[in-house]
């Protein structure tokens, strides 16, 4: 597991360990490629090879796009496309040198074929993902290697709804816009991930997998924002900003 600071890991790491499940953890900024590279050596010397990677790392916040900062449209496509880019290259490179094949998930959205209001750089960079998964798919198959992507809906985390749920708006109202008419579980989200990274598998590559109850058949995630007036968005988007302390 990777990520840019450790305290982020080792509590979850330490639980699955609890579990009996070898973990190693690897600080590792998925925008640097160089760090990238450390984190794929540090996993070989571990385990000897690599056969999976799953491209998890995010960020997204809610921003009318005039008002969008170059800085900020920078630094989610960073994060999402470049990072995104850099692992599976990384990775892909390794599988390629052991013969052994492999399977690349990553993590997209709806609106990366939608596009959403108010999230432009990560509608940008969630469809360069989806794209690049699908290159791979082909691309990499005559090394037996497997590029695929899930869209997932609302499944409720401290870190996203502090930055996208609006404050006060309760869970009957959000799930209204969901045909399912409640959020998604984890516990389904790791079943459909574990699916697609095993041999079970083996002949679906290419392939997005939308797990969101029906929602993106409803519109656009955020384009429910645009019914309400300039000072009405930018007074909910400044209560839903993390507070500096």
């Amino acid at each position: 597991m990777t990520s840019r600071k450790l305290e982020h890991l080792d509590p979850t790491a330490a639980e699955l360990r609890k579990q009996g499940i070898d973990v190693l953890t690897v600080p590792c900024d998925v925008r640097e490629p160089h760090s990238v590279e450390e984190m794929v050596a540090k996993a070989v010397a571990t385990y000897g090879r690599v056969d999976g990677l799953v491209n998890n790392a995010a960020g997204n916040f809610l921003c009318p796009t005039e008002e969008l900062s170059a800085n900020g449209f920078h630094s989610i496509v960073q994060i999402v496309l470049y990072g995104s880019f850099h692992r599976s290259q990384a990775v892909g490179r390794q599988m390629i040198k052991q013969g052994t094949g492999g399977a690349i998930l990553s993590i997209v959205t709806t609106y990366a074929w939608t596009g959403s209001a108010y999230v432009v750089p990560s509608a940008v960079a969630k469809a360069g993902v989806l794209v690049l998964m699908r290159s791979l798919a082909v691309e990499w198959a005559k090394y037996k290697i497997r590029a695929n992507a899930i869209a997932p809906g609302p499944f409720p985390t401290e870190g996203a709804w502090s930055r996208l749920a609006p404050p006060g708006l309760g869970e009957d109202m959000m799930t209204k816009k969901i045909p399912a008419r409640r959020f998604g579980r984890h516990d389904e989200l790791a079943n459909l991930a574990a699916y697609l990274m095993a041999d079970g598998s083996g002949y679906v590559t290419g392939e997005v997998v939308t797990i969101d109850g029906g929602e993106w058949l409803m519109g656009g995630e955020f384009n429910e924002f645009t019914r309400y007036d300039p000072q009405s968005i930018a007074q909910l988007m400044a209560a839903m900003r993390p507070k500096k302390g």
